[in-house]
């Protein structure tokens, strides 16, 4: 096994947005369930029923910070799988004299996106800035809409989307589909709670609050229980709504991490947001023409996408790994492909933005250091780029 001395690196980790590090007293949280307390939950056994009941405190814990019921709330194998349930799960309980439709704001991550298009779904268009065309939306509003998806904060470009607004719209022209908001990224930076108020189906994972990775979970209102189906099935776990014996060590990282998430939260954004500025700052001040693609009216207080023109981004992505930068051309899960951002095609930018622009994302351990650092190691790479 290689064993990776963090203390001998040197660089910034600037890819927040892709995952974040795993906060140390969420790790302690977890390892007396990956040690002793080891035993199923479903088991009727004094020390399962002991896991049970810190299962069930999870939910209470999570469920609140979301704004919603404990028995609302079912935990998942990921972001992923609860975006999959939500979209397949209203899908599948379609019935052939009800709502049929499916919208999907075209920005969506391919979480929603994949399973709504396999689906049939239509692409809801989004302004150049990267928000929702709620002129548009309005217009394809009507009483046969089955699903409306539209995410809270996008990932690769980090721009809000006016969720109240989207809801009111919803009600109003389309009273009998069911709202589903992909809260994944908004959920460190902003109050669910109140974000997604309304919302009938809300998305969101452990590993972007500094808890670990293949965790998550998926609010399922009480309106949308006889409109929205599981799609695990075996077991009775979660209630019935998500088969498969429970990830009890993560499950129980996702509330620490949450809770620690939801105290800190309103100094970390200021902290963040202005170490944001300050990076951007630093590279506006270059001459080498990097471009901000968001507003400051719609940008999460996370996230910096910018373009360089006539900079490719894979190259530019290397350049700055092999200076000790971590960074990224958008979602993670196309990593690897670096296929053109459906995200800045669908906001109406030319393939050469596309494959020209890069995502840093800052976070909860980002540092002064690592900021003026990843500006340093931006600008020589870019300068070297162009020579």
């Amino acid at each position: 096994m290689v064993v990776i001395d963090s203390s001998r690196l040197e660089g910034a980790y600037l890819d927040h947005a892709a995952t974040t590090p795993v906060d140390p007293e969420v790790v302690e949280a977890m390892l007396p369930y990956l040690q002793g307390h080891y035993a199923n939950p479903s088991g009727i056994y004094r020390s399962a029923r002991e896991v049970r009941r810190s299962l069930d405190e999870a939910h209470e814990s999570v469920a609140q910070a979301l704004g919603a019921r404990p028995e609302e709330l079912v935990f998942t194998g990921s972001g992923t799988e609860a975006d999959n349930f939500a979209v397949i799960g209203v899908a599948n309980a379609r019935t052939t004299d009800g709502p049929t439709r499916l919208l999907v704001s075209a920005i969506e991550h391919h979480a929603v996106l994949r399973p709504a298009e396999e689906l049939g779904a239509e692409l809801l268009a989004v302004t150049p800035e990267g928000v929702l065309d709620l002129v548009a939306l309005q217009a394809v509003l009507d009483e046969r809409v089955a699903l409306v998806s539209v995410m809270a904060v996008n990932n690769e470009v980090g721009t809000e989307q006016p969720i109240a607004t989207i809801r009111e719209l919803v009600r109003a022209h389309s009273p009998e589909a069911l709202l589903h908001t992909d809260a994944i990224q908004a959920l460190p930076w902003y109050d669910l709670a109140e974000l997604t108020a309304g919302c009938d189906l809300v998305s969101v994972s452990a590993h972007k609050v500094g808890g670990p990775k293949g965790v998550g979970a998926l609010v399922v209102r009480e309106q949308a229980r006889t409109r929205c189906t599981p799609v695990m099935l075996g077991g009775q776990q979660e209630r019935g709504w998500r088969a498969g014996t429970e990830n009890v060590a993560g499950i129980i990282g996702f509330a620490a991490a949450l809770a620690r998430t939801v105290e800190r939260r309103a100094a970390t954004i200021v902290r963040v947001a202005a170490l944001r500025d300050r990076l951007i700052a630093r590279i506006d001040a270059h001459p080498g023409g990097v471009i901000e693609l968001t507003t400051r009216a719609h940008r999460h207080p996370g996230i910096a996408h910018l373009h360089i023109p006539g900079i490719d981004q894979e190259e530019l992505l290397l350049a700055l790994d092999a200076r000790g930068v971590a960074a990224s051309a958008g979602s993670a899960c196309a990593s690897g492909a670096l296929d053109p951002s459906h995200v800045l095609l669908a906001m109406g930018r030319s393939l050469a933005v596309a494959r020209s622009s890069i995502r840093l994302s800052l976070g909860t351990t980002t540092t002064v250091d690592e900021v003026e650092y990843a500006a340093t190691a931006l600008l020589s790479a870019v300068d070297q780029l162009r020579a």
